[in-house]
């Protein structure tokens, strides 16, 4: 029952919405025997393993710090590895916890290295194929490491513009993306380790967003990939490498193709979703046909397959709902029965929630704009103060289902209003180009739209609006303070770049393959600098006449610290009106929960002070 005064709304405290999730992240033992999940240990995220069908949870790993985030298990059954850096600088180091003894092991114990997993694969089960930047800290060569023993040997060598790299069903490096100057990008496989590479086809930087390699067929002699060639919307296609004839299995006319679920032994692909706006799933392997449609009636929501087991008869299956906490569960593909595992904030059942309803409109040039709204769970639909919540990317997206900020927002009383932007991705490239060299431009105007047809349908008052965001959501909202002042009542940006000469010129160096994508779908700072001076909040500070909230972490290797220091500075020369947050143990976000509470406090006071909203005091 919907309540209908903001008093029978119960307060979601901020520990409920952005604490630790009680569990999360479930991987099912290669045995299929056993799951492993994160919870928390002392407010700090672990990895725990319990037996399937028992609740004989023990923690294994010994974080005490910023948390565990990132784990897989080994294929030998015997340990499970994690990825953790330091202070938030994304320096992943790798680790592995051995079962049996609970033995610690760093197996990457390199000073400001970054390693990237390629992949596990259950017929090579002691070992995992990594990339690290170890000889190069520009570009990231594959090395194969020896679980038992600990043992790295370079798999392949970098000759420095491989940006992603592709093993074969035989575990060996067979394929990878080769940068190029002008944007795209090379697709290149060999026929061996140690064969020569062979390019065999370009994607131009106008496919390079909607287009990429998926995986090898288990021949080894096609590729399955995500193509935009020929096509608005990436199409899921076969191609045979050495002839370079394809076949195309599936594609929508107005989505891209999202997540590809491919048969661990086969290769094939089962099932692929878009997202229009929720997530569908087709399926294309008649063997899982009877799987999906059994999965759908477990429970409402959107769902996912998280984790499989080596004999591929229990899959580990998420739920994601608009209104609730994720659910996961065991499915017994022989029974096609499903065991409920947990869920990963069971807390909020305890409150009122409200739902994220999609909505498009028509931007002032003719490009269709789709995005979400989330009303306060009061059912009141007018004249609300509202929040624009700028998602992060810009190649990204906002998509249906639990997002903590939107319900916390609505909570306190506020319309969320999330805008898919041109520059978003899902929906072709002709969408996510029109964000070229977009920045602070007509990608600005699509959220000035937005707020503007929110308004036109009377959900929202004009005099009480903010925009907020993180990382580009964050650079947006120093735009909509300096760009579009008279709009907003106020604003937050959290790890935004202010200046984006600067902003691109101190990114760390192993996105320098990505350079070329930045001049050409933000600028170049060598030969457009007035450009990007004119699209940078910073130079238009003057023009700030509303209250500020700027967040930061001191160790974020992507948008520094210097970006906020710099505008903070102007804005107390100039006298405006703002509050600044560094957080000296954070990078790009916030991973610590007491650092995440923290900053929402002040922001959700902040939004309250100059928007009316409520907030949950010291006391609750």
């Amino acid at each position: 029952m919907t309540p209908s005064l903001a008093e029978e709304v119960k307060l979601i405290p901020r520990e409920v919405l952005f604490g630790n999730p009680v569990k999360a992240s479930p991987q099912i033992s290669p045995d299929g025997k056993r799951i492993a999940y994160l919870a928390p240990f002392n407010n700090v995220l672990n990895v725990w393993v319990r037996t399937l069908g028992r609740e004989d949870g023990r923690k294994v790993t010994q974080d005490t710090d910023r948390g565990i985030r990132f784990y897989f298990w080994g294929m030998d059954g015997r340990h499970v590895l994690y990825l953790q850096d330091a202070g938030g600088n994304e320096n992943w180091r790798l680790y592995a916890v051995d079962l049996p003894t609970g033995a610690v092991r760093d197996l990457t114990p390199f000073e400001n290295v970054q390693v990237r997993v390629v992949g596990v694969d259950k017929r090579f089960p002691n070992e995992v194929l990594l990339a690290m930047n170890k000889e190069n800290p520009q570009v990231h060569d594959v090395y194969r490491l020896d679980l038992a023993a600990g043992e790295l040997r370079m798999a392949a060598k970098n000759p420095g513009d491989v940006a992603e790299w592709l093993a074969d069903a035989d575990f060996k490096i067979r394929g990878c993306m080769a940068a190029r100057e002008d944007g795209g990008y090379d697709l290149l496989v060999r026929e061996r380790e140690d064969a020569e590479w062979k390019k065999i086809l370009t994607w131009s930087q106008e496919d390079s967003s909607t287009s990429e390699p998926v995986s090898f067929a288990r021949d080894g002699r096609s590729l399955y990939l995500k193509d935009s060639r020929d096509s608005d919307t990436s199409r899921l296609i076969r191609l045979e490498t050495a002839s370079g004839k394809k076949e195309v299995l599936a594609y929508h006319p107005r989505y891209d193709i999202g997540a590809v679920v491919t048969n661990p032994d086969t290769y094939e692909i089962e099932i692929f979703s878009y997202t229009a706006p929720r997530r569908e799933w087709v399926v294309l392997d008649p063997a899982v046909k009877r799987d999906v449609e059994m999965i759908r009636q477990i429970q409402r929501g959107d769902f996912s397959i998280v984790s499989r087991d080596n004999a591929d008869e229990t899959w580990v299956v998420g739920f994601e709902v608009d209104d609730g906490p994720v659910s996961y569960y065991a499915f017994d593909r022989r029974t096609k029965k499903a065991e409920f595992l947990f869920e990963s904030k069971p807390d909020l059942k305890g409150y009122a929630l409200a739902q994220m309803e999609p909505f498009e409109f028509t931007a002032r040039d003719g490009l269709v704009i789709q995005g979400f709204l989330t009303f306060p769970a009061t059912g009141a639909r007018k004249d609300l103060p509202m929040v624009l919540n700028v998602h992060g990317g810009p190649w990204a997206r906002d998509a249906w289902g639990y997002d903590p900020e939107a319900q916390w927002l609505a909570n306190r009383g506020y319309l969320c209003l999330q805008v898919n932007y041109r520059g978003s991705t899902g929906f072709g490239k002709n969408f996510v180009n029109a964000g070229d060299k977009e920045w602070g431009g007509k990608m600005h105007e699509d959220l000035v739209d937005a707020v503007r047809w929110a308004v036109g349908k009377g959900y929202a008052d004009p005099k009480r609006t903010a925009i907020y965001g993180g990382s580009y959501g964050g650079y947006a909202a120093l735009v909509g303070a300096a760009f579009t002042p008279d709009l907003f009542a106020c604003a937050v940006d959290v790890v935004g770049p202010s200046n984006l000469i600067t902003f691109i010129r101190t990114i760390p160096p192993y996105w320098k393959l990505y350079l070329s994508q930045f001049y050409k779908k933000v600028g170049n700072p060598d030969t457009e600098a007035e450009f990007l001076k004119s699209r940078s909040p910073l130079f238009k500070v003057e023009q700030i006449k509303i209250p500020m909230l700027i967040a930061q972490g001191a160790n974020d290797p992507r948008v520094k610290q210097s970006e906020a220091e710099q505008i903070v500075e102007a804005m107390k020369k100039k006298g405006i009106d703002h509050e600044y947050l560094l957080f000296p143990d954070e990078g790009h976000g916030f991973a610590k929960p007491e650092n995440r509470i923290k900053f929402y406090a002040a922001c959700e006071k902040f939004l309250s002070k100059h928007l009316g909203g409520r907030y949950e005091n010291a006391q609750g």
